[in-house]
């Protein structure tokens, strides 16, 4: 019973087998998927995945890499579809000093406006975080992201960032990058957060998993990281997958 919290089925790279792509998810044990929509593109394919399964719910909102083309009318449309039944959380938001697309200013402004909505319509918020630490946590605090909570998706950051999230009622989620042999800041953050508010994603098609790392990433691989993170929590595999499930079933209000 495995629950992939973030992934990009509706991704071109799996547009000539995304059904077999589901089904092996599905052989592989993995009950719930959440699907991301992130721009003008990619929020109506991920309405129609989740439309399409009853296991595929959808989170929306705008990533920070595609801030600079936002306009006002796209936060009424997230809006709107927060009201739906099968999306659960506003994201992937966040900030992203990596790629240079979109001036900071912009980002942050972009942030800010979708935490706003987020604590507007008691909804959470999935956090994109490359390369942006403070100005995350700073931002976060400074919007009392707290009265909403989310996850902190796909964390690459330190331990002191991480307590400052988990402090902020964030779930932290960990992906494919556990298992790479060099990843010892991601495995020891991981082993000291509380198991109560661990989660596990695949961001697939991105960040695949030892030994498939170079190839296409893909929902039914998230077993792979449960296989390291109960090794890294010293539980079984099964008790780990029952916890993360239980645990994002809560955070994302799916009953």
């Amino acid at each position: 019973m495995l629950f992939d919290t973030h992934t990009h089925l509706d991704a071109p790279e799996f547009d000539a087998d995304r059904e077999e792509v589901i089904q092996r998810a599905v052989e592989k044990g993995v009950t719930r998927m959440i699907n991301i929509g992130f721009n003008r593109e990619t929020i109506p394919t991920t309405m129609k995945l989740a439309e399409t399964y009853d296991f595929i719910y959808a989170a929306v909102g705008w990533h920070p890499v595609d801030a600079i083309t936002m306009k006002d009318g796209d936060l009424e449309w997230i809006a709107s579809l927060c009201k739906h039944e099968k999306v659960v959380a506003i994201g992937e938001i966040g900030l992203d000093y990596h790629w240079d697309t979109s001036p900071k200013e912009i980002q942050h402004e972009v942030l800010r406006k979708q935490i706003g909505l987020a604590r507007e319509i008691a909804m959470p918020i999935v956090i994109h975080n490359r390369d942006a630490h403070e100005d995350i946590i700073r931002i976060l605090r400074e919007e009392r992201a707290q009265e909403v909570g989310g996850v902190m998706h796909s964390f690459s950051g330190s331990w002191e960032t991480a307590k400052m999230a988990l402090d902020m009622g964030f779930h932290i989620s960990f992906g494919g990058p556990i298992t790479f042999k060099n990843a010892k800041q991601p495995k020891e953050v991981l082993a000291k957060v509380p198991l109560d508010r661990l989660l596990i994603e695949t961001d697939s098609p991105y960040l695949t998993p030892h030994p498939f790392r170079g190839k296409r990433n893909e929902s039914a691989h998230v077993a792979l990281v449960a296989e390291m993170a109960a090794e890294l929590k010293g539980i079984s595999v099964e008790e780990l997958a029952r916890i993360t499930t239980a645990n994002a079933l809560e955070r994302f209000d799916i009953r």
